[in-house]
């Protein structure tokens, strides 16, 4: 609970809403990157702080104590060595020693019992209220600096908490939480402001799924709308727009940003670690060249990734995410612009998704950008994909047959809960954002056809 709390074809642009820069979906073209050491991006990753403003250290330890120990990792230095690795220590301007979230709450899991780094943490709970969790830590406070500190670090949470408290468990705050903080934000000095200086993001936080690290290395864009375009270092620094307080903080963690880009870079998917049928699988790469590759790209020998962004009305996936980035962003944009941000990046929206790579998909279930689907059968059949679900437990067991997460379908949405924690676990596909709708590429394949593609998938 605590790192879940502290978590803060051709390309044609053309003038949008206000003039903002918006993309028509297709090709998405390269950009130069600045070279980085992905050696030392690693050892960065685990002891460099990215969010800044968190917990008194005294505070967290008079709680918490020794964590698990299979949450520990080697290669972390000093305090770090003892603290969870979604968990970073450092000392405040003032030289006073604090605890915050990093990269990896997010962006590394276990899966059947083994750290995966870059693989994303689909089980998070964000349906608590961060606030009353904040406050909580106040009867482990000793001394006045501390209390100074935790109060600051209240007041920001409880700015935040709505953009940052999701309907189910599982699916991720993440873009509408950083949107929020860019709210709060002077776009020329970072500095913080209790009051919104522009409208802050419009509704409830809109579901997403945590993508895999190990497909940036072949993507052109960020983010499910391949809006993220220019310097990728530059774009994953804003990810801690809710702590960093100044230009010269940001510039601290965009110095080091490109050797973490290198290290995501060379992440390579983990294999599949239960039987394959390889005679299956041969006869699904086949079929999947034909019926998937144009979009999700080859893989093996002479593999190429497309870069594609498919539209909405294509794909036919839930439109909320790509619609509000595209209709109801030009705020925001303007804000990036004027920004340390957009010295080196660009946000340029589409109205549709970037066809992901697939390297490891067996591995990152749910599916679609808002998680919506358990497993990749449901995914290349959508008749059989449920209406409301829940997993079976938190982490479930892996089904091998489905490839995904167990999961119940349940006979009701939220609406029929008999209790909170119920209500909160299920998956309702009918409310806005949560739609498994779309993709439905699947349907002119036999049975037979698409249990060869799945199959296939499980070699990536």
């Amino acid at each position: 609970m605590l790192a879940v709390m502290l978590l803060f074809g051709a390309c044609d642009r053309h003038n949008g809403h206000g003039g903002a820069s918006k993309f028509r979906p297709g090709r998405v073209p390269a950009d130069p990157q600045r070279p980085g050491d992905a050696q030392a991006g690693y050892e960065d990753l685990l002891n460099r702080p990215v969010v800044s403003g968190g917990l008194p250290y005294s505070a967290y330890k008079a709680r918490v104590g020794r964590p698990d120990p299979r949450l520990l990792l080697p290669g972390r230095r000093g305090r770090n060595a003892d603290l969870p690795y979604m968990l970073t220590a450092y000392r405040s301007g003032q030289g006073r020693e604090q605890v915050s979230s990093n990269c990896l709450t997010c962006h590394a899991a276990r899966f059947d019992g083994e750290f995966v780094m870059g693989l994303g943490n689909e089980f998070l709970d964000f349906t608590a209220d961060p606030l009353a969790e904040a406050v909580s830590w106040g009867a482990y406070l000793r001394g006045e600096a501390a209390t100074r500190d935790w109060r600051g670090w209240v007041r920001r949470i409880g700015t935040l908490a709505p953009y940052m408290t999701t309907d189910t468990v599982g699916v991720n705050p993440a873009d509408t939480l950083v949107l929020a903080a860019l709210a709060h934000r002077d776009p020329r000095t970072l500095a913080w402001s209790d009051k919104p200086l522009i409208e802050p993001p419009r509704g409830k936080p809109l579901p997403v799924s945590v993508p895999p690290w190990w497909n940036l290395r072949k993507k052109h864009a960020l983010f499910y709308n391949a809006e993220g375009r220019g310097d990728h270092a530059r774009l994953m620094a804003i990810a801690a727009a809710p702590g960093t307080d100044s230009v010269a903080q940001a510039a601290a963690i965009d110095a080091w940003f490109p050797d973490l880009l290198a290290y995501i870079t060379s992440l390579q998917p983990p294999r599949y670690p239960y039987p394959i049928d390889r005679d299956l699988a041969d006869r699904g790469a086949d079929l999947f060249a034909v019926a998937c590759a144009a979009c999700h790209g080859s893989y093996g020998q002479g593999a190429r990734y497309p870069n594609r962004v498919i539209a909405l009305r294509d794909i036919g996936t839930d439109p909320a995410l790509a619609t509000a980035a595209y209709k109801d962003s030009d705020r925001f944009i303007r804000w990036f612009e004027r920004s340390f941000y957009g010295r080196l990046a660009r946000i340029i929206p589409t109205l549709g998704y970037i066809a992901p790579p697939l390297d490891g998909v067996w591995a990152t279930a749910p599916y679609f950008h808002n998680g919506s689907v358990p497993t990749i059968k449901a995914l290349l059949d959508s008749k059989t994909r449920p209406k409301f679900w829940r997993f079976q437990g938190i982490p479930p067991a892996f089904d091998q047959q489905a490839v995904g997460w167990r999961y119940t379908a349940v006979p009701h949405g939220k609406a029929g809960a008999l209790s909170w924690d119920e209500r909160d676990r299920i998956y309702d596909t009918t409310l806005p954002g949560y739609s498994n709708q779309g993709h439905t590429y699947g349907k002119g394949l036999s049975a037979p056809e698409r249990s060869a593609i799945l199959e296939y998938l499980k070699t990536l």
